[in-house]
């Protein structure tokens, strides 16, 4: 590998420590550590407006939401966003500091989602909750002092495949419109097998094994991995998904069917726009604390999310 100098860095202090893969760990013990080292990468929380909490319906009980507003004259545009974890670990606490930039630099109320984790809720469990956050949030947006009509959806890693299969969800139903997706190293197939899922096998960073760990954890069984909803690469159509970003890492066993999964969207005529960041591996979009390319991918998104919703999104909204 040739890593970035400042990923280096990590990855030294990681083999320092003696590193443990969190699929070595009990439940609890991945849970802390992940919660841990998201929050130690991603540097100070930035100071955004106005950050409350609410408690909302969901297909499974109550769930709770984070908004984040920014200043600004509303009514802002919205980004609805699902934290990553593989499905198993994170929580709001864990995209805290990416809402916050998100919401500063994009200029749009951020509604970040606390779905049900997995293997307590495997699938549909977290993705029927990711819905029910978008069509609240949908609903309620004037209130929130957002906007309904300039509503993206965006997540990273698990969070981008809850991200991508919402938008599949959303245009089957009939809504609510999204105006633009925003694809962070997402799983797309878990029937992937691709180079950067082989290549990609070093303990000290997410690899092979972390993504069948996770897999392993969300499915009840690997036959619903041919589910559209599981494995978004394998929908039968493209055709008619909001414009796309996709950030893919370039040591990342997902970077290939994250790829792919950009080049299907464009082959269905869906506007796509798509990065490799070269000498990072997977979760460096939560490290703009201690890496540069974190913060040049998240100046990217809110970049893209700024323009999305200043677009009329006639030909990109479901």
């Amino acid at each position: 590998m040739h890593l970035d100098p400042q990923f280096q860095a990590v990855y030294d202090e990681r083999a320092a420590q003696g590193a443990k893969p969190l699929y070595e760990m009990t439940l609890d013990e991945a849970r802390a550590a992940d919660l841990a080292a998201v929050q130690a990468d991603a540097g100070r929380p930035e100071p955004v407006r106005e950050v409350f909490d609410e408690s909302i319906p969901g297909p499974g009980g109550t769930l709770s939401v984070r908004v984040y507003r920014p200043a600004g004259q509303g009514p802002l545009p919205v980004l609805v966003y699902f934290f990553g974890g593989g499905w198993t670990l994170g929580s709001i606490e864990t995209s805290d500091a990416i809402c916050r930039s998100l919401a500063n630099a994009a200029g749009c109320l951020t509604v970040a989602v606390g779905y049900r984790l997995a293997p307590e809720h495997k699938f549909p469990a977290a993705l029927y909750d990711c819905f029910a956050g978008l069509r609240w949030t949908a609903e309620h947006a004037a209130r929130l002092g957002g906007d309904a009509s300039r509503i993206a959806v965006g997540g990273d890693s698990a969070g981008g495949n809850l991200a991508a299969a919402t938008t599949l969800m959303a245009r089957d139903a009939d809504g609510p419109a999204i105006r633009a997706q925003l694809l962070v190293y997402p799983n797309t197939d878990y029937l992937a097998d691709t180079p950067s899922r082989h290549e990609n096998t070093d303990p000290l960073l997410f690899n092979n094994k972390s993504v069948q760990w996770y897999w392993d954890n969300y499915l009840t069984s690997p036959d619903d991995g041919q589910n559209p909803l599981v494995s978004p690469l394998r929908a039968p159509s493209h055709a008619g998904l909001p414009q796309a970003l996709v950030i893919t890492a370039e040591y990342d066993p997902l970077r290939d069917e994250g790829e792919q999964y950009a080049q299907r969207l464009r082959d269905s005529g869906v506007p796509v726009e798509s990065t490799r960041y070269p000498g990072v591996a997977h979760g460096f979009f939560a490290m703009g604390g201690v890496l540069d390319a974190g913060g040049r991918a998240l100046d990217q998104a809110a970049a893209y999310l700024r323009a999305a919703f200043a677009g009329d999104g006639a030909a990109h909204r479901v």
